[in-house]
């Protein structure tokens, strides 16, 4: 059985290098789609017969893996070019997420399912993660 939590932060980040309008630093209204899949528990006397997860539980792991880092902070890939402006940007501001690829959807999407498969518990597995940046787009990583 499949579950799913939606999820929602603000976050920076730049493209660098990018030749099109998102060459510039800019924030997007992200929603986060987190699927897990298991098998409901079965126990008759169990509070939690029948669910998957409890999804506050799911809660919980996504917000203190992805939500809580992410929220309100600017992503920027670090560079040869870039490496002083990465570092003063760190040095002088809260939040700055330093990483070695370049922080479009797909990479971000990828990035935070690596960081969620270690934190579930090992009655599920994690089946796909949604990352939306704008109303109308999408990055989606689906795990068989």
């Amino acid at each position: 059985m499949l579950i799913s939590k939606e999820f929602s932060f603000e976050m920076a980040h730049a493209l660098e290098g990018y030749d099109g309008a998102c060459r510039r630093i800019h924030g997007h209204s992200y929603r986060l789609w987190v699927q897990v899949e298991g098998t409901p528990c079965s126990l008759e006397d169990s509070p939690k017969q029948g669910m998957v997860m409890d999804f506050g539980e799911l809660k919980r792991i996504v917000n203190q893996t992805v939500i809580v880092p992410f929220d309100h902070s600017f992503v920027i890939r670090r560079t040869p070019e870039n490496s002083s402006l990465v570092d003063s940007l760190a040095a002088h501001f809260e939040g700055v997420q330093i990483v070695d690829w370049q922080p479009t959807s797909e990479n971000l999407v990828a990035h935070f399912a690596e960081l969620l498969r270690p934190c579930l518990p090992p009655s599920v597995t994690l089946r796909s993660l949604r990352l939306s940046e704008t109303a109308t787009s999408y990055a989606e990583v689906v795990f068989a």
